[in-house]
């Protein structure tokens, strides 16, 4: 959410970041928020003055009954009575004002950063850098499923009977491998000096709304019902909500935590569930990383977080490549994305892996997620996050990548202590 002020005193550089995102139909919100806050600070005013005069005039009430004018006092209760009453109606009006100058606030997009290339969708996402070198062996790459079925790894036709398309059973040594990838990311972060965190999978609506726009929310959260709960999509939610409405000192920013926890999306939308693949499901588990710190440092943090996943991958021998995300493809908190995508033999291109995103102090300001520093001022935090890892997704890239033509799967020396010291899966 940007900052009122900001939006009073640059409405033309809102404007124009709306349509940068290619969303002109929001460009309205910005004039009626312009117009609801104007209204809602003059009521303010007016209750404000209000609300002197009343205090002043029932100060008379006492002096009028000590000097046995009665009557008068009478009279005096009666005109504070009324401005009691009118002041009431201002509160009101105010109060409703500012919530529907909120409700305007939380639709418009964040400022994306000026690095940002300017695009309608993902199609238009920018290659940065590729990171060790893609290949297709000789031999044919099965299907990702396929080369799971053959280790008796993968029971899709179960899951779809338990609890429908988007679910699946991990069995044996895929199931061995889903878990030692997960285990080795978590290592491999906290030997980066990040915390290991296991946070709560539920989150109450407050931090929903506070770290993401409603339309991620619509397509992508599954609520309790007859609870004010939400099973999170990403650890990302919990651990931002973590700092909800905290003042923390600015020497002990800053916050560098990594977290595990299954993820649950409806995955609405035109990408749609895959029925025979593990590509996009409605359930998974994952690696995350997020920080909080100072604003000057967001830029710097950004950077690390996402080489922090391009390493993990290269240390599993898999090929991987950057894109920057353009200006309709980041999410309306994000002012800047960097997408990991790994490389597919099978396919002969790359796709996604990991998202790494800077969020500047949108969450911050939403959450009242602050910092104060040595004077004793208070400012928002910047919030960023990256994915380190996401299996199964992650799985179709390692078993691609490191699949032999005998249709064993080499496991890379930085995995075999998690795989109980094996070499190859047979």
């Amino acid at each position: 959410m940007l900052d009122l002020k900001f939006v009073r005193e640059n409405p033309d550089i809102v404007k124009q970041n709306i349509k940068n995102k290619f969303q002109d139909k929001k460009l309205p919100l910005v004039d009626e928020v312009i117009k609801l806050d104007e209204e809602a600070r003059a009521t303010k005013q007016e209750a404000d003055n209000l609300r002197a005069e009343k205090n002043k005039i029932s100060k008379q009430i006492g002096g009028l009954m000590a000097q046995g004018k009665k009557e008068e006092a009478e009279e005096v209760k009666k005109q504070v009575t009324e401005k009691s009453a009118y002041l009431a109606e201002l509160e009101q009006k105010e109060a409703t004002l500012n919530e529907e100058v909120k409700k305007r606030m939380m639709a418009i997009p964040n400022i994306i950063d000026p690095s940002v290339p300017i695009g309608k969708n993902d199609t238009e996402n920018v290659e940065i850098e590729k990171f060790g070198e893609p290949f297709v062996p000789e031999f044919e790459i099965p299907y990702h499923t396929d080369i799971m079925e053959k280790f008796n790894g993968i029971d899709l036709d179960s899951a779809r009977k338990v609890a429908g398309n988007g679910f699946y059973y991990l069995m044996g040594d895929i199931a061995r491998l889903h878990s030692a990838v997960i285990a080795y990311a978590r290592d491999f972060m906290i030997d980066r000096g990040f915390t290991y965190c296991v946070p709560p999978f539920m989150i109450r609506s407050d931090v929903v709304t506070g770290v993401m726009s409603f339309e991620e929310m619509d397509a992508m959260m599954y609520k309790i019902e007859g609870e004010d709960l939400y099973l999170i999509g990403t650890s990302e939610h919990s651990m931002i909500g973590k700092f909800i409405d905290t003042i923390t000192p600015e020497s002990e920013l800053p916050k560098t935590l990594t977290s595990y926890s299954p993820c649950f999306r409806k995955e609405k939308g035109a990408h749609g569930i895959e029925e025979r693949g593990v590509y996009r499901i409605h359930q998974f588990e994952k690696q995350e990383m997020i920080v909080v710190c100072k604003p000057e440092e967001s830029k710097m943090w950004f950077d690390k977080l996402w080489q922090n996943t391009v390493d993990l991958f290269r240390s599993m021998d898999i090929p991987v490549r950057t894109l920057e995300c353009c200006s309709g493809d980041l999410a309306d908190l994000k002012v800047k994305s960097i997408d990991v995508e790994a490389w597919s033999p099978r396919q002969k291109k790359y796709f996604e892996v990991g998202s790494c995103s800077n969020l500047s102090d949108a969450q911050a300001r939403r959450l009242k997620i602050r910092v104060k520093d040595e004077d004793g001022n208070k400012y928002f935090a910047h919030t960023l996050n990256n994915t380190v890892v996401a299996p199964p997704r992650m799985l179709i890239a390692f078993l691609e990548n490191n699949l032999n033509e005998d249709g064993t799967i080499r496991i890379p020396k930085a995995l075999r202590p998690y795989m109980g010291g094996k070499e190859i899966i047979k």
